[in-house]
């Protein structure tokens, strides 16, 4: 049986639910960005809660959605997901195990540990984690979570769209695009799902790595497309197989995805230091990345993006 999409009515019903320490972050905007990028810029900053990225909303919802106890879920992350997932399931009396590569970061490893999680390495990269995750799942009886493959983590990533709207058409500023990175899709999705409902003259663009490029590949030719490796410095959209109910949902509510280099990603980084001083992380900052390197595409309009994580490996 089909999912349904994510929905206006969900994504409201979201705002309500998810615990008020990931919501109400800031909409940030200053005029040196602006100056800089040529475009008036807001971004949403979502590093300023207990898990330093966005995806507590995500998964806090889902929690919240499920019957019954919760018991033990089973998931991989590259990490933020992952501290998501346990700040969730710990909150709740349960249990999160998390499967994360080999050579993930060890910051991001050490958070989930911190948070309770059990955390087990397999694998040399984040989709080979994941397959060792639903094995494993499978073997023990247990609920498998996979990031972008169910609405409710993408509807509660879309409560940051639901802020960013209301607060833009409280001073009645519309927005041209919103530009958003783009890894396994529930960011996206979510976004796209409110944004074509509350403000459909907005573009909704992702953004992935050139050198992760497995969804912007499904996306533009419409079929799942795999790839080898995805060996980017962007390890939170590094992905090279797909998650086919994101990429469904990306075709009624995504207008564009765009590809930005490793240059850029770190150029984005060095940027939201200097004029927001913020420390965000090369997937956080993608969509910063591509206002770099695609500035013609953008100049002149209102644009919206997220910083959606800091969690910076360390050294």
């Amino acid at each position: 049986m089909s999912l349904p999409r994510p929905s206006a009515d969900s994504i409201r019903k979201a705002a309500r639910l998810i615990d008020p320490v990931f919501t109400g972050s800031p909409l940030m905007t200053h005029h040196t960005a602006d100056e800089a990028l040529g475009l008036r810029l807001f971004a949403k900053v979502e590093t300023l809660n207990p898990i330093r990225s966005f995806k507590g909303r995500g998964t806090d919802y889902f929690m919240a959605t499920q019957p019954g106890a919760i018991g033990t879920v089973v998931a991989a992350s590259v990490g933020n997901f992952g501290q998501g997932l346990a700040y969730a399931a710990a909150k709740r009396g349960g249990k999160a195990v998390i499967f994360a590569a080999r050579n993930a970061n060890p910051r991001k490893l050490d958070a989930m540990t911190r948070l309770g999680a059990q955390v087990i390495l397999e694998g040399g990269d984040f989709d080979s984690a994941k397959a060792a995750a639903r094995t494993y799942a499978t073997q023990q009886g247990l609920t498998f979570v996979e990031d972008g493959a169910v609405p409710e983590i993408a509807e509660g990533a879309a409560t940051i769209a639901l802020e960013m709207t209301e607060a833009l058409d409280r001073r009645g500023i519309a927005l041209d695009a919103a530009v958003i990175p783009l890894g396994n899709g529930a960011l996206l999705t979510g976004m796209g799902a409110w944004l074509k409902a509350a403000a459909p003259g907005c573009r909704v663009i992702g953004v992935v790595a050139a050198a992760a490029p497995a969804m912007k590949l499904s996306f533009d030719h419409a079929r799942l497309e795999t790839t080898a490796t995805a060996a980017t410095i962007a390890d939170g959209i590094a992905v090279r197989e797909p998650v086919p109910y994101a990429l469904d949902c990306m075709r009624e509510m995504v207008d564009e995805v765009l590809a930005v280099d490793e240059q850029s990603l770190g150029a984005a980084m060095a940027f939201c230091r200097d004029h927001y001083g913020l420390i965000v992380e090369p997937a956080g900052a993608a969509g910063i990345a591509a206002l770099l390197e695609h500035k013609a595409t953008f100049s002149g309009r209102t644009v919206a993006t997220v910083l959606c994580g800091s969690n910076v490996a360390s050294g």
